[in-house]
């Protein structure tokens, strides 16, 4: 039972609660992870097993705070036992290997900068989303699937949240008929709306708007009036 007595005081005592663990993260993988416990050895994370993960002095960046994240590589060390770095730039590379232009990756957002934000590319990489390729608010240890937009000549890499080619229509024009199905089969959007207000209203940019909803015109699902478009009549309005 939880709740027994203190033969000693005579007065209820309770078993301490145990802590909600973390989702298990695994060695090789960048994760945004909390502080449990902080002392002389170093930080101490919650990563989801039995014994905390040690963050060591010489892998801190700043010095962390227990109930804050921080985003962190986990290692081993030369004796296999496994530790944490924020030191991300000594075990990731800015010259990718083996990925081409539309690849299918996995990101975690490390940070916000001037051009967008800063991604670990598979655990191995970093990589660069251009804010004006960015649809959504991103959080720092937020992880997503994205796609290698451009590998450039110094081998840094370009990110996208869209798949390449048709199947980057296919989701902006799934993303167009949701919104027309949900606005009652029309949409005050169209090729001459502001940037800004298809971005708010449907998170794509002003370019795959426009080729997603002239794509859905030739498929006769739409119809394009000044002001916006609207289901064709027989379109698939779900």
């Amino acid at each position: 039972m939880s709740d027994f007595r203190d033969r000693r005081a005579g007065t209820p005592r309770r078993e301490p609660m145990r802590r909600a663990r973390e989702p298990k993260a695994r060695i090789g993988e960048v994760a945004y992870l909390p502080v449990v416990t902080v002392n002389d050895t170093g930080a101490f994370l919650d990563w989801g097993h039995a014994r905390d993960l040690l963050l060591p002095y010489g892998e801190q960046r700043f010095r962390p705070t227990v109930g804050k994240r921080v985003l962190v590589m986990i290692r081993e060390d030369d004796r296999g036992r496994p530790f944490a770095s924020q030191r991300l730039d000594r075990y990731l590379s800015d010259h990718a290997e083996g990925l081409a232009a539309g690849t299918a990756v996995e990101l975690v957002i490390a940070e916000q900068t001037d051009l967008g934000y800063k991604a670990v590319v598979d655990g191995r990489f970093w990589g660069l989303l251009y804010r004006d390729d960015v649809t959504r608010p991103l959080r720092r240890g937020q992880r997503l699937k994205g796609h290698v937009k451009r590998v450039r000549e110094d081998g840094r890499l370009d990110l996208s949240l869209l798949p390449p080619g048709p199947a980057r229509l296919d989701v902006v024009g799934e993303a167009v008929l949701k919104a027309l199905r949900e606005s009652g089969g029309y949409l005050p959007l169209s090729d001459a709306s502001p940037a800004a207000e298809i971005k708010a209203r449907l998170g794509v940019s002003k370019n795959a708007f426009k080729q997603a909803i002239g794509r859905l015109y030739k498929q006769r699902v739409i119809t394009i009036e000044a002001g916006g478009i609207r289901f064709a009549p027989g379109g698939d309005q779900g």
